[in-house]
């Protein structure tokens, strides 16, 4: 990889998965080590004695540049465990790599032995030798449920063994009013040049980072400009069920949509589509750029529009 080109800037990206995973991804290649990912820990699940953490996790493999090219799970790995437990009649519907599952029991022990998930996860992102910064924006357990069809299931059994099928009743991030932001987390925001909502799922992935108490206000109150990044491409998801839960939050799947979802906090939109609504507020601006994520190129590409709408933005 080259230098970075804006080594010097602070960058803070909100991040679920895939896409945010991708963004940071091309984020980490213009500004290197001023990268600093808020990765959403609402998805966690413990299972196999392991304790996953699909988002910073995902997150972390783009960065190390090890994710597998099926799109999670580390490059390469071997499943001699997963096949294993179900010759031995185990259930596994949640499949997990055995460098994937190692990963997975060591934080386990770790918390049994009272370690902190951000101290856990800076042991795994020193171990992949990442120059950013990936952090749980909160050491207080989330855990988000999905109700759908009349049935309500934890969101990892909703979008693998429910197949994401809509539509969507309620979702629920159970002890988001109750968690405490991280003092890094705060620090992160204060020091910020730029502050990213990256395209990942509102309701699922942004919600649990935006809606845990003090850190909206955080946003809000931070002298970088905050720009939003749609999840959409030419009006489509390209991946998992985003389509079904901007339904359910009642938003239209285009521009004016997406900012109406953060219009207390973002100061500009990134998307592919031009504006065909008004924005909910005049102070929202858009920056219309090909927002897909598919390579290297592509991922430096949107990485460096964003700089360069943050930059217009100040001005």
């Amino acid at each position: 990889m080259s230098t970075p080109d804006h080594a010097e800037t602070k960058v803070v990206l909100l991040s679920g998965g895939t896409g945010g995973a991708k963004l940071a991804r091309g984020l980490l290649d213009v500004v290197g080590g001023g990268l600093t990912v808020l990765a959403n820990v609402a998805d966690d699940i413990e299972i196999y004695g392991a304790h996953v953490s699909p988002d910073p996790d995902l997150v972390s493999y783009w960065l190390a540049h090890r994710v597998d090219p099926r799109g999670w799970g580390i490059e390469g790995d071997s499943f001699t465990v997963m096949d294993e437990l179900k010759a031995l009649g185990e259930d596994i519907w949640f499949n997990l790599g055995d460098r994937d599952l190692a990963v997975c029991v060591q934080r386990a022990q770790w918390f049994k032995e009272g370690v902190r998930p951000t101290e856990a996860l800076a042991r795994l992102t020193e171990r992949l030798g990442i120059a950013a910064t990936v952090l749980p924006p909160t050491d207080d357990q989330l855990r988000t449920t999905v109700e759908a069809r009349g049935k309500r299931t934890g969101v990892q059994d909703f979008l693998i063994r429910r197949h994401g099928a809509g539509p969507i009743s309620d979702v629920t991030v159970t002890g988001l009013e109750e968690a405490t932001v991280t003092p890094e987390t705060f620090a992160a925001i204060e020091a910020a040049d730029l502050i990213i909502i990256g395209p990942s799922n509102p309701a699922l992935s942004i919600t649990p980072i935006l809606g845990l108490p003090g850190l909206r206000a955080a946003v809000k109150a931070a002298s970088a400009p905050v720009i939003t990044v749609s999840p959409l491409v030419q009006g489509r998801v390209l991946k998992g069920p985003t389509d079904l839960f901007l339904d359910h939050l009642g938003v239209t799947h285009d521009a004016a949509g997406i900012a109406s979802l953060y219009e207390d906090v973002t100061d500009g939109v990134m998307s592919d589509d031009a504006p065909t609504a008004a924005f909910p507020t005049d102070r929202i601006q858009h920056r219309q750029v090909d927002v897909l994520l598919d390579t290297p190129e592509r991922r430096r590409e949107v990485a460096r529009a964003l700089l360069e709408f943050a930059e217009a933005l100040d001005g």
